[in-house]
């Protein structure tokens, strides 16, 4: 199998340190998984030419914008700055999704759905992880989040 990296970002909340454990698992590789749209661009350095970009297209705002410090870049800015290191690039709407569903802590499996299209995985071995590492009361959300993420980005591939 040929060598890949991934980095996840996000913030505190969405569940950034569970998906990175099941990728631990699961697979290392040349993804930007981004939970959190300015924290795509923050990392975007990382990725190597050819890599993809999958992000959630959600603002949080730092504290350093909410204070009137900084401004929180515009929707086009943060994809010129992604576009410099790669052209595969995928918004998804993940926040909206999840909040629809009516749990939005399931935005990483979500997410983690997205990339294992990307992924050299079974289903059945990403599935297999989640239910490992979440517990059984929210086991089936989950699973059904993830399946969400894997239709989604199917949908912005096209």
């Amino acid at each position: 199998m040929k060598k890949f990296d991934l980095l996840i970002t996000g913030v505190g909340g969405q569940g950034v340190i569970l998906a990175s454990d099941i990728i631990g698992e699961a697979a290392l590789a040349d993804i930007l998984l981004a939970l959190e749209k300015l924290e795509a661009a923050r990392w975007s350095h990382y990725l190597r030419s050819g890599a993809i970009a999958i992000v959630n297209n959600q603002a949080l705002p730092p504290l350093s914008v909410n204070l009137g410090n900084e401004r929180y870049p515009t929707d086009e800015e943060i994809a010129n700055i992604l576009r410099r290191w790669s052209e595969r690039i995928y918004f998804v709407d993940g926040t909206s999704w999840t909040r629809k569903f009516g749990n939005v802590r399931t935005l990483n499996m979500f997410m983690l759905g997205c990339a294992s299209l990307f992924l050299p995985l079974k289903v059945h071995v990403w599935k297999d992880s989640i239910s490992q590492r979440v517990s059984s009361s929210m086991r089936q959300i989950n699973i059904t989040a993830f399946d969400q993420g894997r239709k989604e980005i199917r949908g912005v591939c096209i």
